[in-house]
């Protein structure tokens, strides 16, 4: 390895604080292992990113970038055009991760549960409602951390969560709203990490109880009977293969009561934090910080997978 492993991270979404967290303690765990690492803050103009990559002279780049740009293929594109190698998954696996009705449509063909939704324009949010019950979950179809999330009521209520939705995105998910625990599986290496529960103080898991310490209680592993334990890390694990995904992700799911474990989305670049997820669920398997990024690197040592089908 004759050159540096850049650590790319801020660039233009939503989630670019949060990207500069994760960065800076993936960057910090490389260099405590002796890898000549350094950390890529991108700039928020996308049309200056190639060439201050190409600039860095990297040999491998490990990504930090969350939300679009970061997960929807784009920097994996680049990188590729770069021929540099880069952590995590392919650009097409990103893509079809990143796009929440298009993860939906391959998991509903691969027949796994998810919840019933519509993807609409916001001219039609209103006109389309009357086909879920409320409450309903009203999202931006490709965006992450919960940015632009709602969960809606009373009819009275969609305008202000449909105007919220499309700050995010011009496509917007409505979604059945399903009662019951929130929990997250995350993959390394391909294989299950332990489940963890997810008890926010908050109605749902939203940005204020993901990243502001004591608003979320985090139960790992999660406090289930051993049969559902494995039941909802086998369908992890399958909607992680189902995608193409490559070596590492986070499956987010729902514990009905009626339809066991339900499927809500998966994040091909995980939160890196303090209190980020991912590097929980590896403690609770033995597996420290600095071990975690090791092994995440790993993977832009293999070539890419793509998506089968």
């Amino acid at each position: 390895m004759n050159g540096p492993i850049g650590v790319l991270c801020g660039g233009p979404s939503a989630e670019r604080e949060i990207s500069i967290r994760s960065g800076k303690a993936i960057h910090e765990a490389l260099l405590g292992q002796g890898f000549p690492a350094v950390l890529v803050e991108l700039p928020r103009d996308p049309e200056r990113i190639p060439e201050e990559i190409r600039r860095a002279n990297l040999t491998r780049a490990f990504i930090a970038l969350h939300g679009p740009f970061g997960e929807d293929g784009t920097i994996q594109e680049i990188l590729e055009e770069l021929k540099i190698p880069y952590t995590g998954s392919s650009v097409e696996a990103s893509r079809y991760c990143m796009d929440k009705a298009s993860c939906r449509l391959r998991w509903l063909a691969a027949k796994l549960p998810v919840p019933k939704s519509i993807l609409v324009e916001p001219i039609n949010a209103l006109v389309r409602s009357h086909e879920l019950p409320f409450p309903m979950v009203v999202k931006p179809a490709a965006q992450g951390s919960s940015y632009g999330m709602s969960i809606v009521d009373q009819p009275e209520e969609l305008p202000k969560a449909v105007e919220e939705a499309v700050r995010y995105g011009d496509r917007i998910l409505l979604e059945e709203y399903l009662p019951g625990p929130e929990l997250t599986v995350g993959i390394l290496e391909d294989q299950p990490l332990p489940v963890i529960q997810i008890v926010p103080k908050r109605r749902f898991y939203d940005l204020v109880a993901k990243y502001t310490a004591g608003m979320t209680e985090y139960l790992v592993p999660a406090p289930l009977p051993e049969p559902v334990t494995k039941q909802v890390q086998e369908l992890a694990k399958r909607a992680h293969e189902t995608l193409g995904c490559r070596c590492f992700s986070r499956v987010d799911l729902i514990l009905t009561a009626d339809r066991g474990p339900v499927l809500l989305e998966i994040n091909t670049i995980p939160g890196m934090t303090a209190t980020s997820l991912l590097p929980k669920a590896a403690l609770s398997a033995g597996i420290d910080f600095p071990n975690l990024c090791r092994r995440m690197l790993s993977s832009a040592f293999h070539p890419s997978v793509t998506v089968v089908g």
